[in-house]
């Protein structure tokens, strides 16, 4: 039994990160966790995943950890994933690169726990309706059978589904702390550290799990986005209208380079 702090979808932002290390040096959690996407979008991927190492956070790998060490390609990106990532193939450090691919796609923790990026299966998988859910449950069952909390994320959103023991699925608030009950399946995102993709305000989102009384909080801390933003185009992450249609032309047009 342990106290977790579960965090992802770091995507480069050194300042989300280093706020949220903060915020959960208050709580001391007994151990680190990160459910993938260590680069990306930002300009900070070497310092970031250089960072986990030093604080011994245990992750494994997500889409962009695969996409930007050349083991995944960018055939399911959105043009400003795919340039960003385009960027940070270029940019990435040997050292960090070799870090990331000796990172597993999935992580057992304890006896009831899986971590996963995406879905079980796919990696890329956006788990974000019941549906996903529903499907993603038979495959828990299948692979995984003595687990019943899988934690995911790629979607970028505190989310928390439950999953009944008539097969029902309800999406709970994520909100507060949740407790879990012990005949119940459930698939928990504690959302994202980068918040690029959002609207403002800007936070940098985790959660802890406490696998004692089996619950999850949720967090929201604020960082310096503008910071983020500001080192993120200088260094070329962000993507012009016209290289934007340029992207688009080239997936419509085989052949466009």
């Amino acid at each position: 039994m342990a106290l977790y702090g579960v965090l992802g979808d770091i995507h480069g932002n050194r300042e989300a990160l280093v706020a949220t290390l903060a915020a959960l040096e208050s709580h001391r959690p007994e151990r680190l966790l990160c459910i993938g996407d260590i680069i990306g979008y930002n300009a900070d991927s070497d310092e970031c995943a250089a960072i986990l190492r030093e604080r011994g956070v245990i992750s494994i790998a997500g889409n962009h950890d695969l996409i930007g060490t050349g083991r995944l390609g960018f055939e399911r990106c959105a043009n400003k994933a795919m340039h960003a990532l385009k960027r940070t193939r270029r940019l990435l450090q040997p050292g960090t690169a070799e870090y990331l691919r000796s990172l597993p796609r999935t992580l057992l923790v304890e006896d009831r726990v899986v971590l996963v990026h995406g879905g079980i299966r796919d990696v890329q998988q956006y788990m974000r309706k019941p549906h996903h859910i529903e499907e993603n449950v038979r495959y828990l069952r299948a692979d995984f059978p003595s687990r019943h909390i899988c934690f995911y994320g790629h979607v970028h959103e505190q989310k928390i589904f439950e999953v009944g023991e008539d097969g029902s699925i309800r999406d709970l608030l994520a909100n507060g702390i949740v407790k879990l009950h012990p005949h119940r399946e459930y698939f928990v995102n504690p959302g994202s550290l980068d918040a690029s993709r959002k609207h403002a305000p800007k936070f940098a989102e985790f959660a802890l799990f406490d696998s004692g009384p089996v619950t999850v909080e949720f967090f929201r801390v604020p960082y310096d986005d503008l910071l983020t933003e500001a080192k993120a185009t200088e260094a070329g992450y962000r993507i012009g209208p016209w290289r934007d249609r340029f992207y688009t032309l080239q997936r419509k047009i085989p052949g466009l380079r």
